[in-house]
């Protein structure tokens, strides 16, 4: 599959886990970021970047092709990613 995955997440967050599970249990090659272990200018800058797909800065945020899901909705996950 040729589209970009990215997942915005909280290390600690059941709902981001359980979507790195789902997709790794499809293996769906993806990228994410622990927003909440980055620190300083660099966790600012990604939450910055977070709240132009998503300005209530809810996770998981997921960037599928130019796709926004917030949230883990695996039913809308599957139809974006044609599973």
């Amino acid at each position: 599959m040729g589209t970009k995955i990215m997942i915005y997440t909280l290390s600690t967050c059941s709902h981001c886990n359980a979507c790195k599970k789902f997709l790794n249990s499809h293996e769906v090659r993806y990228d994410y970021v622990d927003v909440d272990t980055l620190k300083g200018d660099n966790r600012q800058e990604v939450l910055d970047e977070v709240r132009q797909y998503n300005p209530g800065l809810s996770f998981p945020t997921i960037l599928i092709g130019d796709r926004v899901i917030i949230g883990f909705r695996e039913d809308e996950i599957r139809e974006a990613l044609g599973l």
